[in-house]
Parts: structure tokens; C-alpha cells; sequence
């Protein structure tokens, strides 16, 4: 019987990271939907199909909001570079950084698609909440730094336009594609502006790679 036990326990596993990631998809749904301010954890619980005592495991409204985010937008819930998905390092596997660039800006642009009202949401509650602003302001960081990641890899790759670039230039550059392939991009240009996902994704390729060849 003995033998049984570690089976058991990648059940549980499998059965705990089933149930987060309900939880976290329930939680975009009702955080888009509600706002921040108006969103309970109740509410999560009811959409997840669970007890609010198993969404309050996963943290505080703040924390839930992040993973939910994270989760939408990457795959994968937690506070890691998006360098480190599975999908992005394939893409940056690929040697022709025109090549690269035509896989990554799309894996983006659809991720903007995921996460535009939730990301929306992200930044209202942020001027409200102190607590909540600082969680964002650790997301922002964190995609200037994957950004700048980006640069230094299409450098690497031998793209002429970034690799005449100083450090300073470098710096510039990965904070105008950052801004570019924001989440409010998207927000404005389809949701106001009411552009289709494929215009917007036709757009921000082409105007990603008019920023590289500007640089």
C-alpha cells in the first residue's frame, strides 16, 4: 500500500492546480465584468464553483488579480519574466530576428486581445489602492525588464538597427516597443477605436518593426 502514496499525492497536486486555475479564470471573469472595487471573493468562489474559504488560499483581492492577470495573459499564473514561458523561449530559439519578430509580436498582440479589460481593471484599482499600485508597479518593471531582454536578444541575433545602439539606446528603444505592445494599445485601437484583432495585430507588427529600423 505503501507504493500508492506518491500516485495519491500527484493527484492531490493535479487537483489543487485544477482547482487555482479555476479559481484564477473566474477571477479575470468577475474582476473584467465588476471592477476591483465591486468584485468579492464570493463572487469568484460562485463563478469558480467552489467555497470562498479555498479562493481565500490563493491570497487577497490584490494578489488574485495579478495571478488572474498573469494567467490570462502568459498561460501561467505567477511573478515570472515572460521570457521564461515555454512559448517565448521557443520563439527566441529562432536565429532570424525577422522571423522572431514575426512570431512574437502576434503571441503578444493575442495575449493583449486576452487581458485588454482585465488590464484595465489592473490599472484602475491601482489608483485607488496603494497596495494594489504597488503590485502593478512590480508587473511594470518586470515588462520593461522583458523588454529590454528583447532588444539585447535581436541585437544578438545581428539585427543592424539595434546593434549599432548604445546602452542608452537600447534603454530607449525597449521602453517605446514597451508602450507599443502595451495592453492599452489594444484597449484603445479595438475597443474604442473598434479595429478587429487581426487589423490590430497587422498593425503592430508593422509598427513594431518600423521602431526598430527608426532606432
Amino acid at each position: 500500500m505503501a507504493g500508492t502514496r506518491p500516485y495519491r499525492s500527484t493527484l492531490r497536486q493535479e487537483h489543487a492546480q485544477q482547482t487555482r486555475r479555476r479559481i484564477l479564470e473566474a477571477a479575470a471573469a468577475v474582476f473584467s465584468a465588476r471592477g476591483y472595487a465591486s468584485a468579492s471573493l464570493a463572487d469568484i468562489a460562485s463563478s469558480a464553483g467552489v467555497s470562498v474559504e479555498s479562493v481565500k488560499v490563493h491570497g487577497p483581492k490584490r494578489a488574485l488579480l495579478l495571478a488572474a492577470f498573469e494567467l490570462t495573459f502568459g498561460g501561467e499564473a505567477g511573478e515570472s519574466s515572460l521570457t521564461e514561458r515555454p512559448e517565448i523561449a521557443a520563439i527566441a530559439a529562432i536565429d532570424d530576428p525577422d522571423r522572431m519578430l514575426a512570431e512574437l509580436v502576434p503571441f503578444i498582440a493575442a495575449a493583449n486581445a486576452r487581458t485588454s479589460g482585465l488590464w484595465a481593471t489592473f490599472t484602475a484599482a491601482a489608483r485607488d489602492d496603494s497596495e494594489v499600485g504597488a503590485v502593478l508597479a512590480a508587473l511594470l518593471g518586470r515588462r520593461h525588464a522583458d523588454y529590454g531582454a528583447m532588444v539585447a536578444l535581436l541585437g544578438e541575433r545581428g539585427l543592424p538597427a539595434i546593434a549599432r545602439l548604445d546602452e542608452a539606446g537600447r534603454r530607449e528603444l525597449a521602453d517605446a516597443l514597451s508602450f507599443v505592445m502595451s495592453p492599452e494599445g489594444h484597449q484603445q485601437l479595438v475597443g474604442e477605436s473598434s479595429w478587429s484583432d487581426q487589423r490590430y495585430a497587422t498593425w503592430l507588427l508593422a509598427a513594431v518593426r518600423t521602431l526598430i529600423a527608426a532606432a
